[in-house]
């Protein structure tokens, strides 16, 4: 009975000595070093989402450098003044038009 044990098909590549530290080496290499599959798996999530950050950065710096052409134009800086700050020229009046769902109204009061 023993013997029919040790020629069973499944047991037999396990009477080759190598087969065994091949497998702990496997185990190894996958989970227990400092080099294993997990942290490199990690590792590749964090440099994919590093690339996003920079791809994200490189738009707003390219949005950026759009807006600050406009604005070393001549018009592009009367146009910001007048539009955030409400500055005028002389003998020019200003009207602002606010609309109802432009305002922020406290519906609490």
């Amino acid at each position: 009975m023993k013997l029919k044990f040790f020629n069973n098909k499944y047991v037999k590549p396990f009477k080759n000595p190598f087969v065994i530290p091949g497998i702990g080496f496997i185990v190894w290499m996958l989970f227990f070093d400092s080099n294993s599959f997990l942290i490199h798996n990690e590792l590749n999530n964090d440099i994919d989402k590093l690339n996003d950050k920079k791809e994200y950065y490189i738009n707003e710096i390219n949005k950026d450098r759009k807006a600050y052409k406009k604005l070393n134009t001549e018009y592009g800086l009367e146009k910001f003044a007048r539009e955030t700050y409400y500055l005028k020229r002389e003998n020019e009046d200003i009207y602002i038009i606010e609309y109802e769902d432009s305002l922020n109204v406290n519906s609490h009061e």
